[in-house]
């Protein structure tokens, strides 16, 4: 099976058996934006989830939340944030459609509010970095070093299919926990319990490593605060499902919503595995999967918030 296929698998497993929001592959580095993606994060609600979920589907912009835009006064944006005046322009744009800004005008400059004080709904972020295979370990000990020493995981796991011996256990740091699982079985064993990481510390992000001497960097108590933000902000938006299934005969999606081909008898990635290119390919009407119900049906993730949208709905004599 495909690492893949396993990541998929865990998150279908993970959607049955936890109230989770769970997203994939996402970017968890501070001072090196890119330097790190994680396979999975799931988000374990926190006191105002319900909050959250009534204000839109998608990400509310980092930017936007960070910005000096609140539910009060209208203010012009271009001196609401920290940044120049076109990526500006961009980010409110983006937090009025997706319903997070309101918007009015007073002569020729648009203003703009907040619809709601932005929530606390993140209780906690559990990073999740998949081995299905830990005889190939790849850069397996420097990426969960890297998560536990810069700690903007609430705890850090990692899954794997194979057997887990000392061996194992003792090249990763104590502080990671590790399941065992089963794509075939949906078996999942606790072959160690994560310990909690310290997110409200600074953190030491790793940049380089050569003989004798590791580049890192610093990341302050606020940096790691709003990267956590859009880190979560990132998971409830995105999800773990593909964005599209390709139009071929032999996709045939599992009932859960994973790419299933029949021409491979397998879970298989949209993005590298389907076109013209492969052998079994055979243009058809590519298959109908409403992956918005599937995970609003599963998960506490709201597809289509009432509130926000009859909020919306107002709007228009704004523009």
């Amino acid at each position: 099976m495909s690492e893949y296929a396993f990541e998929l698998a865990l998150c279908a497993q993970l959607e049955r058996t936890r109230e989770w929001i769970l997203g994939r592959q996402l970017g968890a580095s501070v001072a090196d934006p890119g330097a790190r993606v994680v396979d999975v994060c799931g988000v374990v609600p926190g006191p105002e989830f319900d909050r959250r979920a009534a204000i839109t589907s998608r990400t509310i912009p980092p930017r936007a939340v960070e910005s000096d835009v609140g539910p009060g006064r209208a203010v012009d944006p271009t001196e609401a944030f920290d940044c120049s005046p076109g990526v500006a322009a961009r980010v409110t744009d983006r937090a009025v459609d997706v319903g997070f800004f309101e918007t009015e005008h007073r002569g020729s400059r648009r203003h703009v509010r907040a619809t709601t004080r932005y929530p606390d709904w993140v209780g906690h972020l559990v990073g999740i970095e998949n081995k299905p295979d830990l005889d190939r370990p790849g850069d397996l000990q420097w990426q969960l070093r890297r998560d536990v020493s810069l700690g903007l995981f609430d705890t850090v796991i990692l899954a794997t299919e194979s057997y887990v011996t000392g061996a194992h256990l003792n090249r990763i740091p104590d502080a990671v926990g590790v399941w065992r699982f089963d794509p075939e079985t949906d078996d999942l064993t606790v072959v160690r319990e994560p310990t909690p990481i310290d997110t409200g510390a600074p953190g030491v992000e790793p940049l380089d490593e050569r003989p004798l001497r590791t580049d890192v960097a610093v990341a302050s108590t606020a940096a790691k605060a709003r990267k956590r933000r859009a880190i979560a902000e990132r998971a409830y938006g995105k999800g773990w499902r593909p964005d599209e299934f390709p139009g071929c005969a032999a996709m045939d999606p599992t009932d859960d919503g994973r790419p299933y081909c029949t021409a491979f008898d397998a879970v298989v990635d949209p993005g590298s595995d389907c076109g013209s290119s492969c052998p079994h390919f055979e243009a058809a009407e590519a298959p109908s999967v409403d992956t918005a119900a599937l995970r609003d049906a599963r998960t506490p993730w709201v597809a289509d918030p009432a509130g926000v949208a009859r909020r919306q709905a107002g709007l228009d004599r704004f523009t």
